[in-house]
């Protein structure tokens, strides 16, 4: 039978007095998000509807939810779609359920720019996280295990989804991908075996040389003696890697030869980041401006996205030691479109084509950190990522202007090339709020004020959060490092951070902290007339 989504009009009987509240209150008394779908087939089976994941918040009437009925039978999760806004209008499209994995700053990002999407009927997040559900961009399943594939695909199947993005890298190499596709649900992320691009720096490396894709030169070692010896003959400065994942942290640029033994000891000796730093990777230190260069592919065709360059080091003037980013803007000036080019022909292609050649097909975002090398003025490549980067993520989404479901299920069927991407032209700007002490130990269940009116500063302003919970009052408290991303546009990038620092200045929060100075770079390009 085919697959329906109808608009339930307000006479309509409910089975269950807690789903007549949810969409009386969303429909007839003008809730934010005011609409509810029910997916399904022809035939109901009223037993088969979920209540579990509709949820009132605590704090304001906002809604989003969607419920699905199911004749017990396999069903397509695409057909087509009657909606309306409640008020008895309805159009006709062709509509996708997404569900979104992880729940940070680049999930939210990616939730902001799904919801804007004509084709996403709905966006589902798991687990998400307080900001994420509260704005209304997703609805957060923070009760749903990613790490149990089985438990992923059942939520599918009883919700309709029919596109799943993978944000996370841990899920990925833990293999998540290969079980949806291997169910036969349309999955945006690569294999386990695809992801070891970033699980095993080692893998990367290997590949880099039998392709002939430029990086740094270096040599992998699981014995610390042999480690140290390699490190005295190269001297330092010299870059020390855990070959694993270890959360961001597994990159040391050691200044002396004491710091780079230091950092061996801290990964083969005493074991501080497990398995992830049982072989280090030890690296030549490039000198030069970094980038950050993302390419979709499925697995064949690869397509640049915007150019976008974000600040490693914890403080101003890029100083301490490196996080996960504390800020970042797109375009990035010194990715040119000829150096673009120089990128996806010397670097994304050659990978594409090599991990093709190796039988493990990359289907995803390739996300190359570059070093623009100052000696050549060429792009090296320092690593990859298979997944969009956080917090450049955050630029990307609020420039797409394209529907971002199509691209992703385009992507996720092998038919990039039907597709083209659209951008505003006016730069984007985000700037990290962090709890004090990040990356080191830092307090969580401070309060958090005043969001509301920070995101009011513009309505080229938008607040991503990448680590939020809600307190039994109500109120934002911090649950990470990295806790929000206060993100906004302009017509240059000079508006675009006045933007983006006006609203980080009006949020009440006095144990954050962030850098002042995000962009610095791309301002030192501008000509002294646009001062």
């Amino acid at each position: 039978m085919a697959c329906a989504a109808y608009n339930i009009a307000s006479s309509l009987r409910f089975p269950d007095s807690r789903l007549a509240k949810a969409f009386h209150k969303n429909h007839l008394f003008g809730g934010l998000n005011s609409s509810i779908s029910f997916v399904g087939y022809q035939k109901w089976r009223w037993s088969d509807l979920s209540l579990s994941h509709i949820g009132e918040s605590p704090v304001s009437p906002r809604w989003s939810f969607i419920t699905r009925a199911s004749n017990g039978s396999n069903g397509d999760s695409q057909g087509t779609a009657f909606s309306g806004n409640g008020n008895g209008s309805a159009k006709v499209a062709e509509r996708v359920v997404v569900l979104v994995i992880g729940g940070g700053g680049r999930e939210h990002a990616l939730c902001y720019a799904l919801k804007q999407s004509p084709s996403c009927d709905a966006v589902f997040c798991a687990p998400g996280n307080a900001g994420i559900g509260q704005s209304g961009d997703a609805t957060c399943i923070s009760d749903l295990n990613i790490s149990d594939s089985a438990a992923v695909i059942s939520f599918c199947d009883m919700w309709g989804v029919g596109l799943v993005v993978i944000g996370p890298e841990a899920p990925l190499v833990a293999g998540l991908a290969n079980d949806l596709i291997k169910a036969g649900i349309p999955t945006f992320g690569p294999s386990a075996e695809a992801a070891a691009l970033e699980g095993s720096k080692d893998f990367m490396k290997k590949l880099c040389d039998k392709y002939g894709i430029p990086t740094a030169k270096y040599r992998t070692f699981t014995n610390p003696s042999d480690a140290k010896r390699y490190v005295k003959e190269q001297g330092a400065p010299i870059v020390v890697k855990a070959d694993g994942l270890a959360a961001g942290k597994g990159v040391i640029v050691a200044m002396t030869l004491e710091e780079a033994y230091e950092a061996i000891d801290l990964m083969l000796v005493n074991g501080a980041f497990g398995s992830a730093g049982s072989r280090v990777i030890i690296e030549e230190c490039l000198e030069g401006e970094e980038a950050s260069f993302f390419a979709l592919v499925d697995g064949e065709t690869a397509l640049s996205l915007e150019s976008a360059q974000d600040h490693k080091r914890v403080g101003d003037g890029d100083t301490g030691p490196n996080t996960g980013g504390m800020g970042a803007y797109s375009p990035a000036p010194v990715l040119t479109k000829e150096l673009q080019s120089v990128v996806m022909e010397s670097i994304i292609l050659p990978t594409v084509k090599g991990m093709a050649a190796e039988g493990c097909k990359f289907v995803g975002v390739l996300y190359a950190g570059l070093m623009i090398e100052k000696k050549s003025g060429l792009p090296k490549l320092i690593e990859y990522n298979v997944r969009f980067g956080d917090p450049e993520c955050q630029v990307l989404m609020m420039r797409l202007e394209s529907d971002l479901a199509q691209v992703l299920l385009a992507a996720s069927r092998g038919e990039l090339g039907k597709v083209s991407l659209s951008w505003s032209p006016g730069p984007a700007m985000v700037v990290v709020m962090a709890g004090q002490g990040y990356p080191g130990a830092y307090e969580k269940g401070t309060v958090i004020r005043n969001l509301e009116e920070a995101g009011l500063i513009s309505p080229m302003v938008k607040i991503f959060h990448a680590g939020t919970a809600l307190d039994s009052d109500g109120n934002f408290i911090a649950s990470g490092g990295r806790v929000l991303g206060v993100t906004a546009k302009g017509k240059d990038i000079e508006e675009a951070r006045a933007r983006a620092y006006d609203a980080v200045e009006a949020i009440d929060w006095p144990e954050g902290f962030y850098r002042h100075d995000i962009g610095w770079r791309a301002l030192k390009r501008m000509p002294l007339a646009s001062y």
